[in-house]
Parts: structure tokens; C-alpha cells; sequence
């Protein structure tokens, strides 16, 4: 990020500061609140927007307008990355209009403020791994997508709420495969064989399986409980003959057996590692992001999340620039 990006948001924040002290004339009609709350909509001032849509509504309650303010507040609060108050806007408004004729559209915006809550500024301009998250936001955004198509499946929001709702599936399944890592590096052999049976029996058909019949067969081995790992393993071969831990057919364990690490290491569980190996990402990590990739190029172009200058303003980027958060690009 360059000084003059910095200066450009120095601005906005100013001008949204500003904006979120105006006085609004208390002469102004209905009809004439609406119109200038929609010429901001229009351009991109949500923080003015906001105050015109709730000034709105608390001067005409009941009036022809009110409706369609409290649907717009919660476009408004989703635009101006404010996730908590977009969604308690459109919790309020399913509770007080379960039968309006758009309520399908705010049961949408609930779970796309939910699917960018954990999406911030760190994630625009860090690499970071979103498997490795926690996945309370995820979790919520593919509950609420789940409503939306369960009451509403012929709606115009269905399709796009179905695609995020795959990704958002291989994302929760590949956040168990790597707690499950976690135990298995640990040596807590039972947990990880939980965390893979978890994966298998609840994530069926996301790339996460695989990954999952891999743990379970290790821990089983681990554990010494012969049956259970190979009846993991046969399923492995049978299913995912190219996966990663399978060379020439035979099993390759991801954790070697011997603890060879510090007494440092040891003592404080890992968190202090003198020497740790890279490991490769799982292939469900991989297949993640591009089924999401393919997801957001399916959006409708008013819907499409910014994402793409995000992606390019991170490639060929130096830890350099990471580490300074791009202030001396």
C-alpha cells in the first residue's frame, strides 16, 4: 500500500466522521428523506445513508417508506462493513416482516454479512489461510444460507447462496482437518481419529475426505488398533488412490512416531519450536479456494464481493511488504 493509498483512507475516514455528525433537517418530508438517503446509497456514502434510513424511520414509522428503509438500512450497514449491526438490522426486519415480499433478500444479506465478517483489512493484504480461522462466522454464514434456500428455494438470491454454501462446507471441513493435524502432531492420537471420523461421516463429498480417512488410519495405527486402520485404509486406496499419503500403495504417515523435538518444544506444547518442518497443504486447501474462485465469478456483478483488487494488490508482494503491511511499497 502506498502513502498515497494511506492518504485516500486518512480521507474517507474523515469524511465518514463528518458525514456521521450531520444534522438532518428536521423540515424534511418522507418521500424527501428517502430520495437523498438513495442519492447516497447510489454513491457509496452508507455512513450518511445510514443516518438518513434510521432518521427515516423514526420520524415516520408507520409511513410508506418505513418498509423499505429497514430493508435498505441492512444493505446499507453490509456496504459500510459494519457485519453485527447489518445482521441484527435483518434479524429485526425477518421478525417484523415474515411475510414481506422481499424478506428473501434479507435473510440473503444476513448471511453474506456473516460470510465477510472474518474477512477484514488482515485478510485483504496477508496471505492468510482461512482454514486455519476460526470457523464460528463460517459456521453461522452456512446456517443462514441454509435458511434462505430451505424457505425460499426459488429465489433470485437461491443460486449464489448454494455456491457459498459449498464453499463454505469444504471451508469447515478443511478447519477438522487441520485440528485434526494439530492432535496428530501432538501425539493425542484419539482425538485426531475423532476429528477424521467427524470429517468422513459429516463432510461427505468435499475434498476433506480424503484427508480424513488419512488421519483415521494414522491414529489408528498409532493407537494399535489394527482393524480400524486398515478398514480406514482399504477405504482410502479404494476411493483416493492418488492421495498424498498413499506412495505405491502403501501407507506413508504424516507425524513420525518419536518425539524428537526440545525439552522447550515439549514444555510449552509446541508453542516455542527451535525447528519446524514445512508441511505441505492439504489438497483440500487447495480445492477450497478454487471452488470458491469459481463461485464468486458466478455472482451477479452487483452482488460480487471486492475481491479481485484484494488478490492482485497481493501478488508479488515482498515479506518486506507483508511485514510493513505495505507502507513502503
Amino acid at each position: 500500500m502506498q502513502v498515497k493509498h494511506l492518504l485516500l483512507i486518512a480521507m474517507f475516514a474523515l469524511t465518514a466522521a463528518c458525514s456521521s455528525n450531520e444534522t438532518i433537517s428536521e423540515n424534511l418530508g418522507e418521500a424527501e428523506l428517502y430520495q437523498q438517503a438513495q442519492a447516497d446509497l447510489d454513491n457509496r456514502n452508507y455512513t450518511s445513508a445510514i443516518n438518513k434510513l434510521k432518521t427515516l424511520e423514526s420520524r415516520y414509522p408507520f409511513g410508506r417508506f418505513a418498509e423499505q428503509a429497514q430493508l435498505e438500512l441492512i444493505y446499507a450497514y453490509y456496504r459500510n462493513v459494519e457485519p453485527e449491526a447489518a445482521r441484527s438490522s435483518a434479524e429485526r426486519f425477518i421478525r417484523l416482516h415474515p411475510q414481506h415480499p422481499s424478506v428473501d433478500y434479507a435473510y440473503y444479506l444476513k448471511g453474506l454479512a456473516s460470510f465477510e465478517q472474518d474477512r477484514g483489512m488482515l485478510a485483504r493484504f496477508l496471505p492468510l489461510d482461512m482454514t486455519k480461522r476460526d470457523p464460528g462466522a463460517a459456521r453461522d454464514s452456512f446456517n443462514e444460507f441454509s435458511q434462505l434456500t430451505s424457505r425460499f428455494p426459488n429465489s433470485r438470491y437461491a443460486p449464489d447462496a448454494k455456491a457459498r454454501m459449498v464453499y463454505l462446507r469444504n471451508l469447515l471441513a478443511a478447519n477438522e482437518v487441520h485440528v485434526a493435524h494439530y492432535y496428530l502432531k501432538r501425539q493425542a492420537y484419539v482425538a485426531a481419529a475423532n476429528r477424521g471420523r467427524y470429517v468422513v461421516e459429516n463432510f461427505q463429498g468435499t475434498p476433506a475426505v480424503a484427508d480424513g480417512l488419512a488421519i483415521m488410519t494414522e491414529a489408528y495405527q498409532r493407537l494399535d488398533l489394527s482393524d480400524l486402520a486398515e478398514t480406514s485404509l482399504a477405504t482410502l486406496k479404494l476411493n483416493y488412490p492418488d492421495h498424498g499419503s498413499l506412495r505405491k500403495g502403501e501407507f506413508v504417515p504424516l507425524e513420525t512416531e518419536d518425539d524428537t523435538r526440545s525439552w522447550l518444544s515439549r514444555a510449552t506444547l509446541g508453542l516455542i519450536d527451535s525447528e519446524t518442518a514445512p508441511v505441505d497443504p492439504a489438497r483440500a486447501n487447495r480445492d477450497v479456494l478454487r471452488q470458491y474462485e469459481n463461485a464468486v465469478q458466478d455472482l451477479p456483478e452487483e452482488l460480487r464481493p471486492v475481491l479481485k483488487e484484494a488478490e492482485q494488490s497481493r501478488e508479488g508482494r515482498s515479506w518486506f511488504s507483508y511485514l510493513t503491511f505495505g507502507l513502503f511499497d
